[in-house]
């Protein structure tokens, strides 16, 4: 009999969890505590995973049962059947819970008593309220969301001093990208030199071949992107990013995600953008067209781009398991004195990686990396400073390439010697 692309899902992820790849994994006790209960056994601490029968937050259900066996998971989504399916693929620590996200009574029924909660059931995009967070904030505890659209992420900032106020730790945009990606700059801009002059220019270049087996909410998410406002036509300023070896160099495009705004805020740089392309090419052109051909305010509606990703998902679903899902993030950064350094972090299942990258901000959530408040990964009451490399680390388990801080012939696939230690 053949495997259900969600067993699949476990074996990959446990075969990239196997001691061949790491130690085995130990959650840390909190250095400053969140909750009570989290408290006393930071270990067995309650999670809850809000779009648990998702891509995103099925991954992160098998990261965390994997890395912290002790932990007690409730995975929460409106979908039985596969969430009882998801619970046998997983340790006996855990339990489903139907959950509507727009009930408020189901959803504060489903928050409470619980130490932390991690909104992954998106997409997040033309969402009007924070309905998560503000029940987490009365309920107290803590939070983190995968969200990846700006307004979305701002509105949760919104509710920063309430947060504070009940003292309540909370991250936004905190998945692979944005998320991973957000400290990644926040370290490349740290690290950078008092004598190598200010921050100028940084880039987020993404690269995820086909959907990345994220399913329809990814395809979902793309297409309400294209309907963001930018400065320049969504999908468009194509630029040539080498990705190094694993993935080479790739076709990426302009959009509107939120780590161009929070970088720009947060680490002080002028100059921030972000782009994404995937694979085969025709996506890409596929895409192109969609942003310049959809009538003014089809991009808007929820509705009508939940009827476009029906249509388009069958296609997309065959032509992914031709050309795979691997994932590639590079981060670009230049201060005013020239200097250019890089961070690279590539792997080949997204489906995996994604919750290995949520699953990594929730232990530094536990471990009391988070200061009361709502907020974005490069901060650093979000996630402290002496954290960061840690959480690196665990993100990164099971890449084919990850690098931090070296000059971009160091990570490009066919540097040019030139002599005299020069490179081209």
């Amino acid at each position: 009999m053949s495997s259900s692309p969600l067993q699949q899902q476990v074996h990959e992820l446990h075969a990239l969890l196997s001691p061949k790849f790491l130690t085995p994994p130990q959650c840390r006790r909190l250095s400053s505590p969140i909750c009570a209960a989290a408290s006393a056994h930071p270990s067995n601490a309650k999670v809850l995973i809000l779009g648990a029968t998702g891509r995103v937050g099925g991954s992160t259900a098998l990261a965390l049962s994997r890395l912290c066996p002790d932990l007690k998971l409730f995975l929460a989504g409106r979908n039985r059947t596969r969430g009882e399916q998801l619970l046998r693929q997983i340790n006996e620590n855990a339990e489903f819970i139907h959950v509507d996200i727009d009930n408020m009574t189901s959803l504060e029924k489903a928050i409470d008593g619980k130490d932390i909660v991690v909104h992954a059931a998106g997409p997040f995009q033309r969402k009007e309220h924070c309905n998560v967070l503000e029940s987490a904030i009365s309920s107290k505890v803590a939070y983190v969301d995968v969200c990846d659209d700006q307004e979305y992420s701002q509105r949760t900032k919104g509710l920063h001093d309430k947060a504070k106020a009940a003292n309540v730790p909370a991250i936004t945009t905190a998945g692979i990208y944005p998320g991973v990606s957000n400290v990644m700059a926040a370290e490349l801009v740290r690290l950078a030199k008092a004598d190598e002059g200010e921050p100028e220019f940084l880039r987020f270049s993404y690269f995820t071949a086909g959907s990345g087996g994220a399913g329809p909410t990814i395809l979902s998410t793309s297409f309400l992107l294209l309907g963001e406002k930018l400065l320049l036509k969504p999908y468009s300023g194509r630029l040539e990013i080498d990705f190094g070896k694993g993935v080479g160099r790739r076709s990426v495009y302009l959009l509107n995600l939120p780590e161009v705004a929070s970088a720009h805020e947060v680490l002080g740089v002028p100059s921030v953008s972000a782009r994404f392309g995937t694979e085969p090419m025709f996506w890409n052109w596929a895409m192109g067209a969609v942003a310049s051909l959809a009538p003014p305010g089809f991009l808007k509606d929820r509705a009508k781009v939940e009827k476009l990703v029906g249509f388009a998902n069958p296609l997309v679903r065959a032509v992914d398991g031709f050309v795979g899902e691997h994932v590639s993030m590079r981060v670009d950064f230049e201060t005013t004195t020239g200097k250019k350094s890089v961070g690279l972090f590539t792997h080949k299942k997204l489906s995996v990686c994604v919750g290995v990258a949520v699953s990594a901000f929730v232990r530094a959530m536990l471990e009391g990396s988070t200061q009361p408040g709502v907020w974005y990964p490069e901060e650093p009451e979000g996630i402290a400073i002496e954290a960061r490399e840690i959480l690196l680390e665990r993100a990164a388990e099971g890449t084919l390439n990850f690098v931090m801080n070296k000059s971009p012939w160091m990570i490009e696939q066919d540097p040019k010697r030139l002599g005299l230690g020069i490179y081209a």
